[in-house]
């Protein structure tokens, strides 16, 4: 039986009897067969949330035809909810500024097929990286933000924001990776990138903030270093939490290895909130989120 066209269903709404058997008749009644299903009910919400990977094996109605047969099915039960073609591969833009090791690992897993993933466009604030997004042949825009002050300086963010944004809606981006994009993003910009834009950062937060934030938890002695991929929000490094990685380190270290280690750390921990936000396994919960691995 082939699996060549299938399909992603995520939704949630509020908890009550039949929702399953509602969702799965739904899919059964279309001639459709069902690969995986998880399911969540959050007792302290009263919200469940749902994700089915199901394959079309009597006639393909194609997405759209899907799409408005369920929403009556939703509205019946209050439903948020998301339909995606899963052969169609998310196009994701990755932002950096001048420290390259997230975004060199996304490229890798890119090029090796461990991210299902197209990604037309790589944005930067400095020219560092020109070269390595030659190498796999994905076009590079360098968008300095300005050296102005006060109100010119908000001006010149503007302007830069909105070439960021171009580039975003010229290439349909269905996600933005900010890969230590060292720059924080207007409210208007994280309004326009709600749900839709991954961060990541080191999780001693909100210690150690500012520059070389190893080397100040090596001052103070850590015992555990690591990172967090979040959603981006207007409230800088406070959005809805995807992944969380740690490491224990000891006091032979020296700063440069906390450094190279918990850099480590935010690869895999940015990686993997990308694969599941592709594979439409995240769900957002208010402000946290539901992560069907």
């Amino acid at each position: 039986m082939s699996t060549d066209h299938s399909f992603i269903l995520k939704l949630s709404c509020a908890d009550r009897p039949g929702i399953v058997h509602a969702v799965s008749g739904f899919l059964f009644e279309r001639g459709s067969n069902i690969l995986d299903s998880a399911q969540f009910g959050d007792s302290r919400t009263g919200e469940f949330f749902m994700r089915v990977h199901f394959q079309q094996v009597g006639g393909d109605p194609g997405l759209d035809a899907l799409r408005a047969a369920f929403a009556a099915l939703a509205e019946q039960f209050g439903m948020r909810w998301e339909l995606h073609d899963a052969t169609v591969k998310p196009r994701v833009v990755i932002m950096v500024s001048k420290i390259g090791h997230c975004l060199n690992d996304l490229l890798f897993r890119y090029r090796t097929g461990q991210l299902n993933i197209e990604i037309p466009a790589i944005i930067s604030n400095h020219k560092d990286f020109y070269q390595l997004a030659a190498s796999y042949d994905i076009p590079f825009h360098h968008f300095p933000p300005g050296a102005a002050k006060g109100d010119a300086h908000a001006d010149a963010k503007a302007a830069q924001e909105a070439r960021v944004l171009e580039v975003i809606d010229e290439h349909q981006a269905d996600l933005v990776v900010l890969a230590r994009y060292m720059q924080i993003l207007s409210p208007n910009l994280c309004d326009r990138l709600a749900g839709r834009a991954i961060n990541i950062h080191h999780s001693f937060l909100p210690s150690f903030k500012g520059a070389k934030p190893y080397y100040q938890a090596f001052d103070r002695g850590v015992k555990l270093i690591g990172a967090t991929a979040h959603y981006v929000t207007t409230d800088l490094d406070e959005g809805p939490i995807i992944e969380q990685e740690v490491e224990r380190v000891d006091h032979s270290m020296a700063p440069e290895q906390l450094t190279a280690i918990g850099r480590d750390v935010e690869c895999v921990t940015l990686a993997r909130a990308v694969r599941w936000h592709v594979e439409h396994r995240i769900v957002l919960n208010g402000s946290k989120t539901v992560v069907f691995r």
